[in-house]
């Protein structure tokens, strides 16, 4: 028997843009979720973070339905089958909206990043591309469990910046991975068992841009019993401190 969790996400535009690249999905009959940070000039990160979220509930939808369909992707066999199916809907939007870029000029250099949660009867597998993230949030404590894929992390794991290079970093907004910059695309995934009382942030860079990892968790904590006020102050806060890009979080709480 799945995971009973509860869930609760919402997403707002920010204090310094005019339209919201961001898009999130709570599919609780497949008890995936997700939260994708579009990029790309004109709506066409919209485009593309709302073809992602669309493309994975059909192709869930569709394995659930029938799971001898053929799959557009061969199975990796060192991984079981639930793995398996996550990485393959995240790769087949990859692809459609790497077609898209290419079919139509005004969709040209637009991706998305990408990170969810799929709950098993024994755990959940968690996956993600680009430099959006997923933060557990256990006891009092809280841990990025994603790793992002960004330059300057990339910078901080070959050189071990200091704290004031990376706060003076000038290209923190540059990532090395998302989906649609290439016909293919390496997803990470892990799996865990998820503890009782813990809950997973899933959030765009507009919300881990302006918060300390601490405030997100004492904010979540005092929230725990209300998840979509804690959705709507992380937000808030977010805005308070200066709201810089689109905002997007998902909360996910395991009784």
């Amino acid at each position: 028997m799945k995971i009973p969790v509860r869930v609760a996400g919402e997403t707002n535009v920010g204090m310094k843009r005019t339209h919201n690249e961001d898009t999130f999905s709570i599919l609780q009959e497949e008890n995936l979720y997700i939260v994708c940070d579009g990029m790309g000039g004109h709506a066409s990160g919209e485009v593309a973070s709302q073809m992602t979220v669309q493309c994975l509930k059909n192709f869930f939808k569709e394995t659930r339905e029938d799971p001898e369909m053929t799959w557009p992707y061969k199975m990796d066999r060192s991984r079981k089958y639930e793995e398996n199916r996550l990485i393959t809907g995240i790769k087949l939007s990859n692809l459609r909206i790497h077609e898209a870029a290419k079919r139509e000029p005004k969709y040209r250099g637009m991706g998305t990043t990408i990170v969810s949660i799929f709950f098993v009867d024994e755990g959940a597998y968690l996956a993600h591309v680009g430099d959006s993230r997923i933060y557990r949030v256990r006891g009092g404590s809280i841990d990025q469990v994603t790793e992002d894929h960004s330059l300057l992390n990339d910078y901080i794991k070959m050189k071990k910046l200091s704290p004031d290079e990376i706060d003076n970093f000038p290209h923190k907004n540059v990532i090395v991975r998302a989906l649609g910059m290439k016909e293919s695309v390496k997803v990470d995934t892990f799996f865990e068992v998820p503890r009782p009382g813990d809950t997973y942030v899933l959030c765009s860079d507009g919300l881990c841009g302006e918060l300390t990892d601490q405030r997100i968790a004492e904010i979540v904590i005092e929230h725990k019993d209300d998840l979509q006020s804690g959705c709507h102050e992380l937000i808030a806060e977010a805005n308070r401190n200066g709201g810089h890009d689109n905002i997007t979080v998902v909360l996910v709480h395991n009784p």
